[in-house]
């Protein structure tokens, strides 16, 4: 049985605020078997983790940025440009042999694919049921019903984007410690999942800081 947390952000990312290496070191802390570095719109992070040591297994992944929102593709460390039709996304992502996860698919203000797209579920291999940073937990129980309705298995995800809240959320995977054989089990729904919520003040304090950092960016580019 493995431990794993399936959505992981770096600095690499444009909201991350820890190194992976501070990432690898409190997955070894908080005793997880596997990682995945989903950086928005970036495999930069996820390709420098495959060069550090540890008994970690950090799967190569992305978090993309599609028009309709969100979507996480495990396995691959190629990018794919962000602002692409959802489907065609997809499409790109699968040539690539990538594993598909529809993340926060509900949530209204984090790019939830679920909201625009009434049929995306059917397009992925795996559905987020536990965000961790979900306050309300709805949006979670929404996500675990529709993937049921689509027959599709449920996994969770920390979110993360510092290192303390790495394993907040974890999908315990019965399978060999090997991508492909922990892909095949999720698929399967040879999973279960144990999670907890970030704190209200840590989640407020980060999205205070990446409307900031938004502001910045359009401010810059005026």
């Amino acid at each position: 049985m493995l431990k794993c947390d399936l959505h992981v952000h770096t600095k690499y990312s444009r909201d991350g605020e820890s190194s992976v290496e501070d990432i690898i070191r409190m997955a070894e802390k908080r005793g997880l078997d596997v990682i995945a570095i989903t950086d928005h719109d970036t495999v930069g992070g996820a390709k420098y983790a495959q060069t550090i040591k540890t008994d970690i297994m950090v799967i190569p992944g992305v978090e993309i940025s599609t028009k309709s929102g969100h979507l996480i593709a495990l396995g691959i460390t190629e990018t794919i440009p962000a602002g692409l039709d959802f489907y065609e996304t997809v499409d790109r992502a699968r040539e690539m042999g990538a594993f598909l996860i529809l993340p926060h698919p509900f949530h209204q203000f984090r790019h939830g694919v679920g909201t625009r797209l009434k049929d995306a579920i059917g397009a992925v291999d795996a559905v987020e049921s536990f965000n961790s940073r979900y306050i309300i937990g709805s949006a979670n129980k929404k996500a675990e019903k529709k993937a049921k309705k689509f027959k599709k298995p449920c996994v969770a995800g920390s979110d993360a984007h510092n290192a303390r809240f790495v394993g907040y959320g974890v999908t315990v995977v019965d399978s060999e410690k090997d991508m492909q054989s922990i892909f095949d089990a999720i698929s399967a729904g040879r999973v279960c999942i144990i999670g907890k919520m970030t704190p209200l003040k840590s989640y407020t304090g980060q999205s205070l800081k990446n409307t900031k950092r938004k502001i910045v960016r359009k401010v810059r580019h005026k």
